[in-house]
């Protein structure tokens, strides 16, 4: 018999904020159904078990058999609960207060559906910092789980990590469980008796060990080709089985138990870290590759695993450096939680306490991680989750409005640090919509919100280079594409569409709205796109700007001065939104000292997201109403007065229309993205980029009007009608 080792099998469940339906479901027949089916088949198998509350709201509401069987498992003591915070968020990525707000809050909604006791939390992505100590335990937690890659980046061997650390902030502690790698990397991608000899291994060099396995749970029939292998082919069956035949020296353990029953190791204190294929992916593109390169070179030597304790990546909060769209997310999260803090303390709130659970209830759920990061999984890179993340920001901000008491029709104007770049930016707001403009950028449009529907139009993203691109390329010049395979999701190499190469395109400048170009005369749409068009980078101009209001209006007006062939011609950007007609953004576009005589090109970009881009309820129209083609169309129109986008099903109805005739040049901004089914081109927004070129008049002055108008009347008329079928009787 071998030295007893106790083993605590962890399994992370989790679906993001605003993921399909579908998606859930199919996680739910492949994944978790089928694992708590082989859990209550074999009796002797205790597990720990976290699902995250987007999760298991889900599963409150469509499979509660779902929520009996793990009640009975909990009664058995077969099954411990971890908590955390209710939505998934990362730590480092919301406000100290919203950290224990969001683990009380399910906690106390997991003690009552379960009829159970929640000390442990699972540790979001694993992403730590040591001030977050304080915080769990302030919240009420008594331990959690990390990676071994935290400890040895403490400088602990792996010899040290079988058992668990006591870790301390503000004389506050946690105990702290290591996750061991090795393990994750074996199940169940290895075969069964693989894991068996690691723990036997561990065994013979450790005196009553203690090992954590603690992973997702869409391992198990979720992840591409794992139903098949750990099911149809039997992995867990025989996993499970051979548990059973090794119980005589294989104890399966609670974390609860084991803090129970024994001391700490040690104590600790652990670098700011998360896993390690996060720390890779944090880092800037040319950063990834360069340590990719080195890591592969360390690793052919002889003493590699006396080095490899030593290689770090990078620092989580580094991806809202790595993509602005992140910090943009970020920024208004963080402006609604002080919005949100700041009503909890009003007089306000005493005539509205539900309306604060609501909108804090929003921004919780505003605040899941998976749209405001990328590396392996889809994340950031999926419209779908960032306008989750938006819709539930807006609706927080929408419930607080109605708290403060603003109803009917009203107008806004706002100024201060938004984005947190140390400039100030403009926020022009009504009942309907919220536009955030940048003066400092060119006075770029980066955000707008319609209230009445919680989308932000303008939830783009650049097109980047990323590291996984080179595959892309390599498998191209190889002219195959290789297949997936039964192993770690990281190293999977799967093309969801043949010719990605081929949409391998990088912006170089902000794929947002009122973004503006100099082109040059007689440049066509294809040298746009080849980006042999533009003439200078207006994006980068600072504009100075001032502000007014009074009882009809909100009013914006920014200047810059651009040397052009010698002349300092003046670029007047004003913006206005009316209180009678709360819907539209009326923006008007003014040069002044021109150079007489000279031909000018100029374009003035917006973009659309969040409208998808090939359906048939999806489209284009002119100003006589007539459709032309889906939005994702590239098309090329002429002497344009008005262009609308329609999105049927979003219920949004978009259109611009000019005092001059535009030309229009529409194209899709689609990116070559990495998720856990493979490599795949991703529709993010469409790009229309309206332009005149005329020759300059005697008086060297230009003037257009443009009117932004959105129209969310469809979607409103598809509410009533669910509310009328609803409440209507039937016979």
């Amino acid at each position: 018999m071998s030295n007893p080792v106790r083993l605590a099998l962890v399994l992370h469940n989790h679906q993001p904020v605003g993921n399909f339906d579908h998606v859930f479901e199919e996680a739910y027949q492949t994944a978790y159904r089928p694992f708590l089916n082989a859990l209550k088949a074999h009796p002797h198998i205790r597990c720990v078990l976290h699902n995250s509350g987007s999760l298991l709201e889900w599963l409150v509401d469509q499979h509660p058999e779902y929520i009996d069987d793990v009640k009975k498992l909990i009664r058995e003591q077969r099954v411990e609960l971890l908590g955390g915070p209710f939505y998934e968020p990362i730590l480092g990525g919301i406000p100290q207060r919203d950290r224990r707000g969001q683990i009380v809050a399910y906690t106390r909604y997991l003690e009552h559906l379960f009829e159970t006791d929640i000390r442990g939390m699972w540790m979001p992505e694993r992403v730590w910092e040591q001030g977050f100590t304080s915080d769990l335990a302030d919240a009420g937690i008594e331990f959690t789980l990390l990676d071994d890659y935290h400890f040895r980046n403490a400088g602990y061997s792996v010899d040290d990590l079988h058992g668990y650390y006591l870790t301390e902030d503000d004389g506050r502690l946690l105990r702290v469980f290591p996750d061991n790698e090795k393990l994750r990397y074996l199940i169940p991608f290895s075969d069964p008796y693989d894991v068996v000899n690691e723990l036997r291994k561990i065994s013979s060099i450790t005196k009553n060990p203690m090992v954590v396995f603690g992973d997702d749970g869409e391992k198990f029939g979720s992840w591409p080709e794992t139903y098949k292998h750990v099911y149809e082919e039997g992995w867990l069956e025989q996993f499970f089985t051979l548990l059973k035949e090794n119980a005589d020296w294989i104890e399966l353990v609670t974390l609860g138990e084991v803090v129970d029953r024994d001391a700490a190791t040690g104590r600790c204190y652990l670098p700011d870290c998360a896993y390690r294929e996060m720390t890779e992916w944090v880092l800037p593109t040319d950063k990834q590759l360069s340590y990719q390169a080195v890591v592969k070179e360390l690793s052919e030597r002889d003493d590699w695993p006396r080095i490899q304790q030593f290689m770090r990546g990078g620092f989580w909060r580094n991806f809202r450096a790595k993509y602005s769209e992140a910090n943009e997310m970020y920024c208004r999260m963080l402006e609604i939680s002080k919005h949100v803090e700041a009503f909890r303390h009003s007089t306000a709130v005493r005539k509205s306490p539900q309306l604060l659970a609501d909108a804090r209830a929003e921004l919780y759920r505003g605040q899941c991680n998976c749209a405001y990061w990328h590396g392996a999984f889809g994340g950031l890179y999926l419209p779908h989750l960032r306008n989750a993340v938006y819709q539930h920001l807006i609706r927080s901000e929408n419930a607080l409005l109605k708290g403060e008491g603003l109803e009917g029709s009203w107008t806004r104007i706002e100024f201060g640090d938004f984005d947190l770049d140390d400039e100030e930016e403009i926020k022009l707001s009504s009942d309907r919509l919220a536009a955030y403009i940048k003066p400092s950028r060119g006075g770029m449009m980066y955000e707008l919100d319609l209230r009445t529907i919680q989308h932000n139009l303008l939830a783009t993203l650049n097109r980047r280079p990323e590291p996984y691109h080179l595959k892309v390329k390599q498998a191209a010049s190889q002219q195959h594409q290789a297949e997936g395979s039964i192993e770690d999701i990281n190293s999977m190499v799967k093309f969801k569409q043949p010719g990605l190469e081929r949409e391998l395109k990088y912006d170089t400048w902000p794929r947002k709205s009122l973004v503006d170009h100099l082109l040059l005369p007689g440049s066509t749409f294809d040298q746009l796109i080849d980006g042999r068009a533009r003439i200078a980078n207006l994006h980068l101009k600072r504009f100075d700007f001032v502000t007014d209001r009074n009882e009809h209006e909100v009013r914006a007006e920014m200047i810059t001065r651009i040397n052009w062939l010698g002349r300092p011609v003046a670029l007047t950007k004003t913006l206005r939104i009316t209180n009678d007609d709360s819907g539209t953004l009326h923006i008007t576009y003014a040069f002044d000292n021109l150079p007489p005589e000279e031909t000018i090109h100029f374009g003035i970009e917006f973009n659309f997201a969040g409208i998808a881009g090939d359906s048939e309820d999806r489209y284009f129209y002119d100003g006589n109403g007539r459709q032309f083609g889906p939005i994702n169309s590239r098309l090329d129109w002429s002497d344009v007065s008005r262009i609308g986008l329609v999105d049927e099903w979003l219920g949004v109805d978009a259109s611009l229309e000019f005092t001059k005739p535009a030309g229009i040049w529409s194209i899709p901004i689609q990116t070559v993205s990495q998720s856990e089914g493979g490599y795949e081109l991703v529709y993010q927004s469409c790009s229309l980029l309206t332009h005149w070129e005329f020759p300059v008049p005697n008086d060297g002055r230009w003037k257009v009007d443009i009117a932004l108008s959105v129209d969310t009347s469809l979607a409103h008329a598809r509410k009533l009608a669910e509310v009328e079928t609803v409440t209507t009787p039937t016979s």
